[in-house]
């Protein structure tokens, strides 16, 4: 199913903005939903897995279908991020690689870790 968490985060500047995350965990079942999920949103993360190419090699098409539901100019600010950076051993997608989608595709990038928490915060307040 779809993993479901509302936040407020608190800004720097002293601006408080509610986060909804819709944890889709990539299933393509969840696609058709995304025009929902979309609707009012100004920011969306699409998190893949750097122990797994495959999760990496859908990040094109999930950006594509961001932008293709919000308009080329809706607005919508869109991060990459890579989680289980904790996991170097098994790691499949390197950084590098990583950094140069993220430059095709004119989002920021960053590097996570869900279990040990690192970058969790610079997500949603940089």
């Amino acid at each position: 199913g779809i993993d479901f968490v509302a936040k407020v985060v608190t800004l720097d500047d002293g601006r408080s903005v509610k986060l909804q995350l819709w944890d889709t965990a990539g299933q393509e079942r969840f696609r058709s939903l995304i025009p929902a999920y979309l609707r009012d949103t100004a920011a969306c993360v699409v998190v893949f897995d750097l122990t797994s190419k495959e999760s990496f090699a859908s990040v094109r098409s999930w950006v594509s279908q961001v932008r293709d539901e919000k308009g080329a100019d809706g607005g919508i600010q869109i991060v990459l991020v890579g989680n289980k950076a904790d996991m170097a051993e098994s790691r499949q997608v390197s950084e590098e690689d990583a950094k140069t989608l993220a430059d095709e595709l004119g989002v920021r990038y960053f590097e996570t870790s869900a279990k040990s928490g690192v970058e969790i915060d610079e997500i949603f307040t940089e």
